[in-house]
Order: C-alpha cells, then sequence, then structure tokens
C-alpha cells in the first residue's frame, strides 16, 4: 500500500501529471511523469500536508495515482490490475527522483496480462519516461 504522501487523490494533480510529464506507453500501460526541475515543471497545485509530519524539514515525496477505465473490465478485473499496479509502483517510487509525479493508466491489455508482463512494461515505459528525446516537431 502506498501511503497517504504518495498517492494522488485530486483530479487537479491527476491533470497537472498528465498535462505537464512526459509521456511513454508499453503494451499494457502508459506513464505520465513529471520530474522536477524539468521544462513543463511540477504541476501547480502543492502536494497536500501529512498529518503529524512537520514542512520546514521534509522533503517532497515522490508521488503516484491510477487511471484504469471501464475499457479495462468490469470492476473486478479493474480492481485486480489496479491492485497489481500499485504493488509494481510501490517497489519503483522510491528510485524516482524525490518530489516527481507518476501517472499509471491502464490499457485494455492489462487485464489478463500477467504480473511479470505488467512489472516488464512498467519498467519500460519509467525507463522511456525518464530518457530526454529532445522535441518533436
Amino acid at each position: 500500500m502506498l501511503t497517504a504522501a504518495q498517492r494522488l487523490r485530486r483530479s487537479s494533480d491527476f491533470a497537472a501529471a498528465v498535462r505537464s510529464g512526459r509521456r511513454a506507453g508499453r503494451g499494457t500501460v502508459v506513464v505520465h511523469l513529471t520530474l522536477p526541475g524539468t521544462t513543463g515543471g511540477t504541476p501547480d497545485v502543492t502536494p497536500e500536508p501529512v498529518r503529524g509530519g512537520t514542512e520546514e524539514n521534509s522533503v517532497p515525496e515522490s508521488r503516484a495515482g491510477f487511471v484504469v477505465s471501464k475499457a479495462v473490465g468490469p470492476a473486478v478485473v479493474r480492481n485486480k490490475v489496479r491492485r497489481r499496479l500499485r504493488h509494481l509502483v510501490r517497489e519503483r517510487l522510491s528510485e524516482l527522483p524525490a518530489g516527481s509525479t507518476l501517472v499509471v493508466r491502464a490499457l485494455p491489455a492489462a487485464a489478463e496480462a500477467t504480473y511479470q508482463r505488467l512489472g516488464a512494461d512498467l519498467d519500460d515505459a519509467l525507463r522511456a519516461a525518464r530518457t530526454s528525446r529532445g522535441r518533436r516537431r
């Protein structure tokens, strides 16, 4: 499970990450990654303060959110895909720079994908999103 400080909750946070983040898609997932200090910047919404935490000396945590639409399947399948993705992202979130925002969108192929394939696609997509390819024309 992701901690409260690591989860995206508001639609404005999702929209900012999708709008200004780097997008990379692989077979079962599409990721939108916003790195701090890159062009496009960080989301224009500050993260919610954590209860009991001090804001002066806290390092901004990397945060993640998930989008699993009805195209993936019925509720049972969507929730299974979301749980798998949440577990996979939890292991990889510490590898991202502090203050990063990640939105993982599941594609319909994720419904039949194995856990290993979801992990491989997520790794490939994160690697592609982290490397700068320059501007397209």
